[in-house]
């Protein structure tokens, strides 16, 4: 996908040597104007739409010199989920990756802003498609503004979990245009957008991707929504039931699900190329503790009461999920779901993570079979204590089963959210679930209280629940500023 970005950047080129050095560096203004004479075409207009998934994949860091604006997509992910609940941290406590595990991010932290910025490229790069989308053959046209539209939902749908309040933006708009760009929208109507974008994606496209949108994606997504919200909980249930008839079915080997890519349990997947420095990613040498070929890993390392819980209900799967290195005192745990090419765990005197660890090439999995099975128990749940659903425990035993569970003398007779939560964490631990996960369960704050207190993070309050919305976007809204700030930052 990454040899798109050429495209786009011929399509927006003449507007950066236009810009000044901060509106050069925000892509909302910057990504906002198109070149009307680049769409001609519907090679064109289909090059617009794998952009997006480019803005998605991000920059890999290791092969770009000006990190703190490289607009990294999914890549920086992890430390704005996974690192502020009680599964991962960073083996140090020094500089801005750091801040998330110790619950010590503000307005200025790069990667929070980072984040904001690439969600943001994906919004507008989607606004432009549609805008534009006139130029590709009729038959296309429908498939090309849905898939456009999922992708927006997709952005919005993490900007809204994560830092609440945000511009809402659907058409292309101008760099001048600060009330469209900078004024904040209340999240309930942003998910009146994003309910919308879905609905459109979900009954316009098929299932012919997995790395890029579809209707089983639309319909998964759909139902994340609607659970999040708390709302609709029966068409949650259908959602996923009508997903669990289309196909898709579990690996029999947990480990599959990350190294035969695109395999049967996928949903929606970005994809990387190992070894090319425009389509790689470092994400995978970050969770290694033993890299020391780049100037940043151990990032991503686990946290003792998530491996108390492999214990008790991972199964077959903690295997394949993390691995223990040292003796005594002295252990690192690092996630293995995502290990570079080459990777040998057993090299003495200690690991090695192939000849290129910093260009990996595993996909990022976004929507995954076992996902929607555990939503599927959690809408008939529908967000009560408890269920004897027979359809609930069904699919709950279906991804136990698959972890080397017994189907008959494992089954409960009564599912619990508990049980539920914890399933979750197991199943999709390092996906980057927990921190929503536990907000849609309504138990975040008593968690990662918790958490933080036992790690001495004394500085977490439940104000931290949403990150701070960059200071930079907020000095670029006006003077006195359009964009406000989240309580408490």
């Amino acid at each position: 996908m990454k040899h798109i970005k050429y495209l786009i950047f011929a399509v927006t080129g003449f507007v950066f040597t236009a810009c000044d050095t901060d509106e050069f560096l925000n892509p909302l203004p910057d990504t906002a104007i198109v070149v009307e004479n680049f769409y001609q075409t519907d090679a064109d207009v289909l090059a617009g739409i794998i952009g997006i998934y480019d803005a998605i994949q991000g920059v890999n860091e290791n092969t770009d010199s000006s990190y703190e604006r490289s607009n990294r997509g999914v890549q920086v992910e992890y430390l704005l989920t996974e690192h502020r609940t009680d599964n991962t941290r960073g083996k140090t406590s020094e500089g801005s990756k750091a801040d998330f595990h110790r619950y010590l991010i503000d307005a200025t932290n790069a990667q929070s802003e980072d984040y904001y910025q690439s969600m943001y490229q994906i919004i507008f790069r989607a606004n432009d498609i549609m805008n534009y989308v006139n130029a590709a053959n009729e038959s296309n046209r429908v498939k090309y503004v849905a898939e456009a539209k999922f992708l927006r939902a997709y952005a919005y749908f993490n900007l809204v979990r994560l830092f609440g309040d945000v511009p809402l933006v659907t058409s292309v708009v101008g760099p001048t245009e600060n009330g469209a760009l900078f004024t904040r929208i209340a999240k309930e109507q942003i998910y009146e957008q994003i309910v919308s974008d879905l609905e459109e994606a979900k009954d316009a496209l098929d299932n012919t991707y997995k790395s890029r949108a579809s209707k089983a994606a639309a319909q998964g997504l759909l139902a994340k929504v609607y659970l999040t919200q708390g709302v609709n909980y029966g068409v949650a249930a259908q959602l996923c039931a009508d997903i669990k008839n289309s196909g898709f079915a579990l690996q029999d080997d947990f480990s599959d699900v990350f190294y035969n890519e695109l395999n049967d349990e996928i949903i929606f997947a970005i994809q990387y190329e190992f070894g090319n420095a425009n389509e790689s990613q470092a994400f995978s040498a970050e969770f290694t503790s033993f890299n020391r070929q780049g100037r940043e890993d151990g990032l991503n390392l686990v946290e003792d009461n998530l491996i108390a819980d492999f214990a008790m209900y991972g199964g077959n799967r903690t295997a394949a999920s993390y691995t223990s290195f040292g003796v005594g005192t002295n252990i690192t745990n690092e996630v293995i779901k995502f290990l570079p090419d080459g990777t040998d765990l057993n090299a003495i005197p200690e690991p090695t993570y192939g000849p290129s660890a910093q260009q990996a090439g595993n996909d990022w999995i976004i929507l995954r079979y076992s996902d929607v099975l555990l939503m599927h128990a959690e809408a008939i749940l529908a967000g009560g204590a408890q269920t004897n659903s027979s359809a609930a425990i069904d699919s709950y035993m279906e991804v136990r089963v698959r972890a080397g569970f017994d189907a008959v003398t494992d089954r409960p007779s009564i599912l619990t959210k508990e049980a539920l939560l914890v399933e979750r964490r197991v199943e999709l631990a390092f996906e980057n679930q927990r921190f929503f996960d536990l907000v849609r369960f309504g138990v975040a704050n008593e968690v990662i209280g918790n958490y933080a207190t036992s790690q001495g993070f004394n500085d977490y309050d439940a104000r931290q629940l949403l990150l701070p919305i960059p200071s930079r976007e907020i000095n670029l809204s006006g003077t006195p500023p359009l964009l406000g700030q989240n309580p408490g930052y």
